[in-house]
């Protein structure tokens, strides 16, 4: 309901939200979207949402679910089909009124509400969360002639869906850098990287019993934690796997996560520890209870999962590609690795194992580094623009707090 104080006209920003999946903690991409939406003040917005799966409702905000179809190439991820759908979802949001548009993912339902914005003269706002491109040479892998055009397809996909966006939150330099080579305006872009919550993860949730009893002794604990999917570059991890196995040097390797590759993987390292899917309460533990975090991806938009590492107290040692290689100052707080070469991460992970004082000083430094990132300060940034955006199509609205 709009507000009238005196004679200024006030109403709530509204926004419609379009994300293929909301399902809470169904992946890092999510998990960002659920800590701006729990921050949401309903006396100052009002949300619509609209995904492919999903809840109901998101803290009293309708969220509205279009017919959706698993992926083939990828059965945790489904891709809304607002086509079959479009006549009543646009009357839904002639409804709504909406002032601003955010847009999760360039999909086809991102296309459907990149083309109703245009329509509607709303100004659009999205958050880089998936580098699609690193994805192709994993799925695509059987059919190598395929590479190079579906490569060229997705470029231009990209290019034209968000240069039709006016504000791109982008997680790192190096995936800015990324879409202005590919032709992105580099003027819709601004740095808004993610937040750690660092009372979750610290080294507080140090505990050494639950390490003995999951790996009945006392080697160093190498973990890696990510959906187990061959995108996070699985065959370099299982290169580290054979590599410390030749050493003959006690250790153990637990991998925290689920995915359709889990069999695999438990097929290439027989001797590792298999969590399966875990809460965050547990993942915290095993952060701050592990002894060297690798993490040979180079799929990241961003890589919450090593921020997540350093402050829980947990050296890294990590792949020099995607979002997570800007966390990374070499040597400093952290450790780079060249992305297959199997042979440095071992290099690095015996550097860590073997030299206490420089292991205590990339802890420090990942400490210090990662309690920078607070998410109230970025929640307050979004909500922020989106109400300077939506002012550009209405007058006086509700100011942010």
């Amino acid at each position: 309901m709009p507000i009238v104080l005196g004679m200024i006209y006030l109403r709530r920003t509204r926004v419609v939200f379009f994300s293929e999946i909301l399902d809470k903690d169904h992946d890092g991409a999510v998990r960002t979207m659920y800590q701006l939406i729990s921050r949401i003040n309903a006396e100052r917005y009002e949300f619509l949402f609209i995904c492919g799966t999903g809840p109901d409702e998101l803290y009293g905000f309708e969220c509205l679910k279009v017919p959706a179809f698993t992926v083939p190439v990828n059965k945790s991820y489904k891709l809304a089909l607002p086509a079959l759908v479009q006549n009543s979802l646009k009357e839904k949001l002639r409804t709504f009124d909406a002032d601003v548009v955010h847009i999760s993912t360039p999909s086809l339902l991102g296309e459907f509400a990149l083309k109703y914005a245009r329509q509607e003269q709303l100004p659009v706002i999205t958050i880089y969360h998936t580098h699609f491109i690193s994805y192709i040479d994993y799925y695509f892998k059987h059919t190598p002639f395929l590479i190079d055009f579906i490569r060229s397809r997705v470029i231009e996909s990209q290019r034209n869906f968000y240069n039709g966006c006016d504000m791109i939150y982008m997680p790192s330099e190096g995936i800015s850098r990324w879409l202005g080579d590919i032709g992105v305006n580099a003027g819709k872009m601004k740095s808004w990287k993610r937040g750690i919550d660092t009372r979750l993860f610290s080294p507080a949730k140090n505990d050494a019993e639950l390490m003995r009893n999951m790996t009945g002794n006392n080697a160093p604990v190498i973990l890696f934690a990510s959906r187990l999917v061959w995108e996070k570059n699985l065959e370099t991890l299982f290169d580290i796997y054979d590599g410390l196995k030749a050493t003959s040097i006690p250790f153990n390797i637990i991998i925290a996560g689920d995915g359709k590759e889990k069999s695999v993987c438990e097929e290439r390292m027989p001797d590792a520890f298999f969590t399966g899917r875990v809460d965050h309460e547990t993942l915290s533990a095993l952060y701050a209870s592990a002894d060297v975090f690798v993490f040979p991806s180079v799929s990241e938009a961003y890589g919450n999962v090593v921020l997540e590492a350093m402050a829980s107290g947990l050296p890294c040692v990590i792949a020099d590609g995607g979002g997570s290689a800007d966390f990374m100052q070499q040597g400093i707080n952290g450790f780079k690795c060249s992305p297959y070469d199997a042979g440095e991460y071992i290099n690095k992970i015996m550097l860590l194992l073997n030299d206490d004082n420089l292991r205590w000083n990339i802890i420090q430094a990942g400490l210090s580094y990662s309690s920078t990132f607070d998410w109230d300060e970025l929640a307050d940034v979004y909500f922020n623009d989106l109400n300077q955006l939506a002012k550009q199509n209405h007058g006086q609205l509700l100011p942010a707090e």
